[in-house]
């Protein structure tokens, strides 16, 4: 009723002619255009459609309906707690058997990358923490699940960490 036949010649003539529509019960609508672009010819399946939270009015509810928004996502799971980082202070040489000095030339020059190429995801323990693992457990047999527990693993990383690190500590005299 409100468009009365008048022309409509422009987007703003549009936009103004819905939004001057009105009812005796007090509706009011406001309308905009949006000027962002859309790819044309999405096919959208009847699945998808279904999947809709649609709500379709008793009267005509292939025209009156109300779409109601998606229902919040779920909240994502708090980050895991920060892991301390290589657990320098743990390196005493009451447990390394070395000076502090002589286990930072040790964890340097076991981590160096020409030696250790970082491939794929991060391991679950740096070198250093491998290192020092494998240092407790030769010099004071420490339980592997001990060890787990301490740098809050599983064994077998404790066990694949002592394989690895053991042969590294011999080339440098560390056993």
């Amino acid at each position: 009723m409100n468009w009365r036949g008048r022309p409509l010649t422009s987007h703003q003539v549009i936009v103004n002619s819905i939004a001057a529509t009105t009812t005796s019960t007090g509706l009011r609508v406001h309308a905009e255009l949006d000027p962002a672009s859309y790819p044309a010819k999405i096919k959208i399946s009847d699945a998808q459609m279904d999947s809709l939270p649609l709500h379709r009015h008793g009267w005509h509810g292939d025209w009156n309906y109300t779409l109601h928004p998606a229902p919040p996502a779920p909240p994502l799971p708090p980050p895991p707690p920060a892991r301390q980082p290589e657990r320098a202070h743990w390196a005493h040489p009451a447990l390394t058997g070395l000076t502090d000095n002589g286990w930072n030339q040790l964890i340097t020059l076991l981590t160096s990358p020409a030696r250790h190429p970082h491939r794929g995801h991060p391991p679950a323990l740096t070198l250093a923490e491998q290192a020092l693992a494998t240092v407790l457990r030769q010099r004071f047999a420490t339980p592997q699940p001990v060890l787990a527990e301490l740098f809050g693993v599983v064994t077998g990383t404790i066990a694949k960490a002592q394989r690895h690190t053991t042969p590294l500590l011999r080339q440098n005299s560390v056993t």
